[in-house]
């Protein structure tokens, strides 16, 4: 490592000084050449002119740094002032110079030695400092005459509040003590503004409606404190207060009605404007005589008069006075109108002569001043080599290159602009060349220039354009890390959706297993019940064979008794009818009425009618018989299967 001598320490810093204040010097032209660019153009097209500002950062370093577009905010609206200041990467300063925004970025101070700026030096008017929405606000203990509010704690979050209604003249006030009263509520509440009515609920809530819409927000100030009546401890006498807005009805309609005013006044000025801007009727024209001719004619002649003849004149022509005896004097006043034809073209060939040399200074001035950016531009990039850039700090380092990167912007908006007027003219000499093709050597001495100075302008073109490639390629890069962090943080919530929809799919599977299994046992009882059903068919059927075997014994055995008897069961149908009812009464031995018969019988034909079941039970004595059950009311009858006790009996 090499040691440097005091002298060599010395001259390093004198070197650094004299650097730094030639980039100062540059920044000082930047912001002349700015201010003579807005002089020449006029303050018309897109020029961006620059504005230096005095500033201090939060560090407590003071700094300079450029405006791109002139402040125009109104003093008066300190949020606009600190908006515009953080927007021009300052530090708002507050009345006692404080900084208005705690979150500035220390490291974008730029030149030492320049002191603050401040709202109360001359021209900028007292601007007071906002509070900031995350600064906890320091609530007092307020007393009452009956009762004591100690405010909550500063540290908690602020109490929820809901979406304010239009028109909020109502608020919802929650937490009282259960021994509030009335006139307790008034005397807490009547600071913040006159009630004009005050609904109370026997549930330690209440609703006030006040005057006017900004005492509720006085009201909302007491959310969150804590209520006690008197010096007494008991809960019954304690609270703690929820204001909220609330929604009336008459606050909706009152501000309803408000709009419809103000909507009705805006219409009146709008109409009152519109009429005081409305140009004024013309002036009657006056009836065609000789002697109204001759004062017309003499106004033709006279230019400042010149548009009011002829608009008489125009008149008098559309209403038809025009005839054989006026005939001549109209011919003189048409002759004395078309006499003004050459005097008008003359100020059109002055007006566009004053045109053509008021465009020719411009592009002149805005030729000489893109020549002073373009020297400028190069004291930042040979300021930018690492022969001189390793000497300068991170923060000055930083200012150059925001320097550099603004007046390469400001270059190529007034180059483009230049090349738009070099386009037209050579648009307009192209225009010129077709309509005057006599001039050959002429025109090729323009093609060469022409040639020449289009090689001029794609060289600075390409150039620029490379530089702004580059600009681009810088902004990519950032561009592509934060789509890169996007991307990680949709990939987690596709993952947390996706995790979220396998598991309401598990939960649907589940259910519908359970279902399945329960249709299952449900099917096998079915089956067991037919199963049963059909056992009692075939029990049935062999009942009939023997009773129709038995029937066909006696009948051979006793041939000299056989009568022509009617049987009681007529049909197939009807046996089966027995068959099913009796297997059906010997599972109720205690009987069953006739409805109940019925509805088990129509699970089977719904075509079963109850008189048809009644008349072949009626039929079947031996089988079945009737009894009557129940004392009273509940007197019921039903009727019991007999077929074993007929049997025996037979």
């Amino acid at each position: 490592m090499t040691r440097l001598s005091g002298s060599g320490i010395s001259r390093g810093v004198a070197e650094y000084g004299l650097a730094y204040s030639l980039l100062s010097l540059t920044k000082a032209a930047v912001a002349f050449l700015s201010r003579r660019l807005t002089a020449a153009w006029g303050n018309g097209g897109t020029c961006i002119p620059f504005k230096p500002i005095l500033y201090r950062a939060a560090d407590g370093s003071r700094s300079l740094s450029m405006e791109s577009a002139p402040m125009a905010l109104p003093m008066s609206d300190p949020n606009a002032w600190a908006t515009a200041m953080n927007n021009l990467r300052m530090a708002p300063l507050g009345i006692a110079g404080q900084p208005m925004l705690p979150d500035f970025d220390p490291a974008l101070g730029m030149m030492t030695g320049i002191p603050p700026i401040t709202p109360i030096m001359p021209g900028l008017g007292i601007v007071p400092p906002p509070i900031p929405p995350d600064m906890p606000v320091a609530k007092e203990i307020i007393h009452c005459k009956s009762c004591t509010l100690f405010p909550p704690n500063p540290n908690l979050p602020p109490p929820a509040t809901r979406e304010r209604p239009p028109g909020c003249k109502t608020v919802f006030v929650g937490g009282l003590p259960e021994n509030g009263t009335e006139q307790i509520i008034v005397e807490v509440f009547e600071q913040c503004g006159d009630i004009i009515a005050i609904r109370k609920s026997k549930k330690n809530f209440c609703h006030i409606r006040f005057a006017e819409e900004f005492m509720v927000d006085k009201a909302l100030y007491l959310s969150g404190y804590r209520i006690r009546l008197g010096s007494s401890t008991d809960k019954k006498d304690t609270g703690r207060l929820h204001v909220d807005f609330a929604q009336a009805r008459d606050d909706l309609y009152e501000w309803e009605c408000k709009q419809r005013m103000l909507a009705r006044e805006e219409r009146h000025r709008r109409r009152m404007e519109e009429e005081r801007f409305r140009p004024p009727s013309p002036p009657p024209v006056v009836h065609y005589s000789d002697h109204e001719c001759s004062i017309v004619a003499e106004k033709l002649k006279d230019d400042s008069k010149f548009s009011e003849a002829v608009q008489t004149l125009l008149t008098w022509i559309e209403r038809g006075e025009v005839n054989r005896r006026s005939a001549n004097n109209f011919y003189s006043m048409i002759q004395s109108a078309n006499s003004h034809i050459r005097r008008l073209v003359n100020e059109k060939a002055a007006h566009e002569k004053g045109m053509e040399e008021a465009k020719e200074k411009f592009k002149q001035a805005l030729a000489g001043i893109l020549v002073q950016f373009e020297q400028i531009v190069a004291v930042y990039h040979s300021a930018s080599k690492q022969k001189a850039w390793d000497h300068f700090t991170k923060a000055q380092r930083k200012n150059i290159s925001v320097w550099c990167k603004q007046a390469e912007e400001i270059r190529n908006i007034h180059n483009d602009e230049l090349m738009g007027i070099r386009r037209e003219e050579e648009m307009e000499m192209s225009d010129e060349e077709i309509e005057d093709p006599n001039d050959p050597k002429e025109n090729d001495d323009s093609a060469l220039v022409s040639q020449t100075e289009a090689l001029k302008e794609e060289n600075d073109s390409l150039r620029w354009q490379v530089d702004a490639y580059r600009n681009e390629v810088e902004l990519l890069k950032q561009e592509q890390g934060k789509m890169s962090r996007d991307e990680d943080v949709t990939k987690e919530q596709q993952l947390k959706l996706l995790q979220q929809a396998l598991q309401g799919m598990q939960q649907h599977l589940l259910k519908l297993q359970d279902e399945y299994q329960r249709k299952e046992t449900e099917l096998d009882k079915v089956k067991d019940e037919k199963m049963q059903l059909e056992k009692l068919l075939e029990n049935l059927q062999e009942q009939e064979c023997r009773v129709s075997r038995i029937c066909v014994s006696n009948q051979e055995n006793d041939p000299l008794e056989r009568t022509p008897t009617c049987t009681p069961v007529k049909s197939e149908r009807e046996a089966l009818l027995v068959g099913i009812i009796s297997t059906f009464l010997h599972v109720h031995p205690f009987g069953a009425s006739i409805e109940y018969i019925c509805s088990y019988l129509q699970r089977l034909d719904t075509k079963i009618c109850t008189s048809e079941v009644e008349t072949l039970m009626s039929r079947l004595q031996c089988t079945f018989k009737q009894e009557m059950t129940g004392v009273g009311a509940s007197l019921e009858k039903r009727w019991k299967f007999c077929g074993f006790d007929g049997l025996k009996m037979t």
